[in-house]
């Protein structure tokens, strides 16, 4: 009698990002029901449909401005409204989620009927750096994933349940539109990424368990507005060009925060935007920008400052709060402290 051959499925060739997501439910979570993962793989959906419109952008009509200012004061692009939807509609699609708060709504949105099913909250800026679209440059999708405080009645009360610190995530991460799309997540348990295979449609683990260098080559900061940066920004800027920090320092600044970051991540160093005379509380996001950023950074091993402390310990007071953000490896980190510390 022939045998059959006994194949061996316990490493399996390839992991995408919804078994990962489960696999580390069961290892942390082990009394889940698989409602988490069931949203997390609403948003990367949302992503795939978001990634779809990039790639052929030249080709349809959704490059340019779609002639609407957004609360934030900005000129929404097309491909931010689509990002947008595509978003609310597929994250809509899970009663699990109780609130939604975007960039490009003024108020958070609720979901009819979920006072009681409804658990999360979730936060996200649907495309930054959507102004770069024009150029070929990388955009992104930035999110960041709460749950309900205990005793807020949604219906009624759906910006208290937003206006969490930090310290609060559940999960956050973003997707990097680039030379191949790349999703990062983090559930407090490291942090990972997946690149989008377009044969299966599918993310695959391609960055298991990131930590980020202890000291790294570059600095990202918009030089163009260094006579309007505070002096203790000047002051570590001069630091690190001058060789303070024992190395040689490059200049890469992209203009999309996400790509910006996932550089930061990948290669060390550190990414800057200051306070300026136009933004005194800074330009970028606490809720759904820098928080997301900020819980990344520490779970692989970074810091995050809002200048002049952590930012995932602020407590916002509005929705599209906005905040300096200074992020990236310890050794930068670390001397940016000392110096904002001696020049207060």
């Amino acid at each position: 009698m022939v045998r059959s051959p006994v194949l061996s499925l316990s490493e399996p060739v390839i992991i995408t990002a919804e078994q990962h997501i489960q696999l580390q439910q069961r290892q942390h979570s082990p009394e889940a029901t698989g409602t988490f993962s069931w949203l997390l793989a609403g948003l990367t959906l949302a992503t795939k449909l978001t990634e779809s419109r990039v790639r052929r952008a030249g080709l349809l009509d959704v490059l340019g401005s779609a002639e609407h200012v957004n609360v934030q004061g900005e000129m929404q692009q097309k491909l931010d409204i689509f990002a947008d939807q595509a978003l609310i509609y597929c994250l809509g699609a899970r009663d699990s989620v109780a609130v939604i708060a975007s960039e490009e709504n003024e108020e958070a949105l609720i979901f009819e009927g979920r006072n009681k099913s409804g658990k999360y909250v979730i936060v996200f800026d649907p495309l930054d750096g959507s102004s770069n679209i024009d150029v070929n440059v990388s955009v992104g999708t930035v999110f960041s994933i709460l749950r309900v405080p205990e005793g807020i009645d949604v219906e009624t009360n759906a910006k208290q349940a937003v206006l969490q610190p930090g310290t609060e995530q559940l999960a956050a991460g973003y997707v990097v539109y680039g030379s191949s799309t790349i999703l990062v997540y983090t559930t407090g348990h490291g942090v990972h990424g997946f690149t989008l295979d377009p044969t299966i449609g599918a993310y695959v683990l391609s960055h298991e368990n990131i930590k980020m260098p202890i000291q790294g080559p570059y600095y990202s900061a918009n030089e163009a507005y260094w006579d309007e940066f505070p002096e203790s920004y000047q002051e570590y800027l001069r630091h690190i060009r001058s060789g303070g920090l024992g190395t040689r320092y490059s200049s890469r600044y992209i203009g999309s925060m996400v790509a910006d970051f996932h550089r930061t991540l990948l290669k060390g160093g550190v990414f800057i935007y200051p306070p300026t005379a136009k933004s005194p509380e800074g330009k970028l996001r606490l809720l759904y920008e820098a928080n997301p950023v900020a819980f990344l950074a520490e779970q692989a091993g970074g810091i995050a400052s809002n200048g002049s402390g952590r930012v995932l310990d602020v407590t916002p007071t509005e929705i599209h709060q906005r905040t300096p953000l200074v992020v990236g490896s310890q050794v930068e980190m670390q001397a940016f402290q000392r110096i904002v510390e001696a020049t207060a």
